[in-house]
């Protein structure tokens, strides 16, 4: 009996000689890969009570010690922990976010994160889907299993059954308990049922001794009572009815104080600055200005602010603005192609500080950047209106030297075929034709056909040039007695339906 007595609360190491005094428990630590619920040695809690058992259970035991690699973090398993732990157990289901749990317990984002951790070290969380953060998107909130290691059942002589033969091992049941353990059992459910709170912050005794003479001035002041008028008033604490007041003789206030308000509060109220923002530090400039460049730069688009203010950091502290910024990475130059921002910012602003040391220095650099800009904004204009007038103005010859010889033997031979033939004598004016209609310089079947055959081409891969220009040069009449109605007519839908703002058109 001794011996199973011994199991239910950790004993110290016992000594070599002594084997049957003391059973040692084994020290609690799951590691990470066995930190899912596929993986774990655990039981699935039932509800938060039963789980809360189980977490007072490891505060008591002392079997799980922090893993600290580094310096920082905290030293045990204590009523903080529990803090975390009574929050997670009112949830259903387990999907606590960081925020959250950060206001509702008053810790810090780092502390909560350290206390997620030591719960799942000491088996009593489990993943079942483990959150994200996506740059530029929400984050995705981590899911829990509350989990009763096996420790626990070990050291309470808790028999647990598995009911399905195919269910997981994690959905065990308990089905008894032994003697020896249900009044430790009991004492932990005691202590499941309260609520474990913030502790009071420690105060000095000068602190203390200011709290008490401020009590000491505030009761004082109370017991001095003014009369509002001479009627008899009723003395709650007495019987019957009493004319003179029970805290002491009636003071009256001077009527110089009452009349001009000169009384000094104790506390006088802090003045509002001017402003009505307080002053930033420097950690404040430096996310600023993150801020900024993230918004003003495309290739920071989002990037991680805390990031940005940490490779700006320099600038930053020597007060740089966003505008001087920007005049320093016209003169370091920018790339073309970004891959991570961040990383490219920290090259471009290396040494930005020591070169551009005196507010002279930045105020010549962001009048270039805006010389700059104002220079690219006209050039711009520029190459706008020239496009414009490039559309609007004359028909210019393709580049292609086989087309342009194309064009030129089809002007040709329109100019022969619209024109009659025109023969100047030696001493006579020109001969008008001799007929109206007459065409003496006919074009031969073959060459009409390879025009109407080429323009038919143009057309079929979406280009209308050959016809439209002897539409030009020649009028519609002309094109249509050359190239037939067809073609002319499908040339200006094409050129129709390349005008209109509700269609997309494009060369194939």
């Amino acid at each position: 009996m001794a011996a199973t007595a011994a199991v239910m609360l950790p004993a110290p190491r016992a000594s070599a000689d002594d084997v049957d005094a003391v059973a040692v428990v084994p020290v609690l630590f799951v590691p990470e890969a066995s930190q899912w619920l596929s993986t774990s040695n655990g039981r699935i809690a039932l509800d938060g009570y039963s789980w809360m058992q189980a977490v007072h259970w490891v505060t008591e035991s002392g079997l799980y010690k922090p893993r600290r690699h580094r310096s920082h973090g905290p030293r045990s398993f204590g009523p903080t922990t529990v803090r975390v732990a009574q929050e997670l157990a009112q949830l259903f289901p387990c999907r606590p976010g960081i925020d959250y749990l950060v206001r509702r317990t008053g810790l810090s984002e780092r502390s909560v994160e350290y206390h997620l951790g030591m719960l799942r070290e000491a088996g009593l969380l489990a993943w079942i889907v483990k959150g994200t953060r996506v740059s530029g998107g929400p984050a995705q909130a981590s899911e829990f299993a509350r989990m009763v290691p096996p420790e626990f059942d070990a050291a309470l002589g808790i028999r647990t059954v598995q009911r399905d033969e195919a269910a997981p091992a994690y959905t065990r049941a308990v089905s008894g308990i032994e003697q020896a353990g249900r009044e430790l059992m009991a004492r932990l459910a005691k202590k499941a049922a309260r609520k474990v709170r913030k502790p009071r912050s420690k105060r000095s005794p000068k602190a203390r001794a200011k709290t008490s003479l401020r009590g000491a001035r505030r009761g004082a002041e109370q017991r001095v009572v003014t009369a509002a008028s001479d009627e008899a008033r009723c003395t709650p604490m007495q019987v019957g009815t009493s004319t003179v007041s029970s805290a002491g003789v009636t003071s009256h206030p001077p009527e110089s104080k009452l009349a001009s308000g000169g009384a000094t509060s104790p506390t006088p109220k802090k003045k509002a600055k001017a402003g009505g923002r307080r002053t930033l530090n420097a950690v404040g400039r430096r996310f600023q200005l993150a801020r900024e460049l993230t918004q003003e730069l495309d290739w920071l688009r989002g990037c991680s602010v805390p990031r940005i203010a940490w490779v700006a950091r320099g600038v930053a502290d020597a007060g740089w603005t966003m505008t001087d910024v920007r005049g320093w990475l016209h003169l370091r130059g920018e790339a073309a192609r970004v891959r991570r921002g961040s990383g490219l910012l920290a090259v471009l602003l290396a040494g930005a500080e020591t070169v551009l040391d005196t507010p002279k220095k930045r105020a010549d650099a962001v009048e270039e950047w805006q010389a700059a800009q104002e220079a690219r904004r006209r050039h711009r204009i520029e190459q706008v209106r020239a496009d414009r007038e490039k559309d609007d103005g004359a028909w210019a010859s393709p580049a292609d030297a086989h087309v342009r010889r194309e064009i030129e033997t089809a002007f040709a031979h329109v100019n022969h075929a619209a024109h009659s033939h025109v023969e100047v004598p030696p001493v006579q004016s020109i001969d008008p034709p001799a007929r109206p209609g007459a065409d003496p310089v006919e074009i031969s079947e073959a060459e009409l056909t390879a025009m109407r055959d080429h323009a038919l081409a143009q057309l079929r891969s979406g280009v209308t040039d050959l016809i439209d220009d002897v539409s030009h040069a020649l009028g519609p009449v002309q094109a249509e007695r050359l190239f037939g109605e067809d073609l002319v007519h499908r040339a200006e839908q094409l050129n129709s339906f390349a005008r209109s703002s509700l269609t997309t058109y494009k060369t194939r």
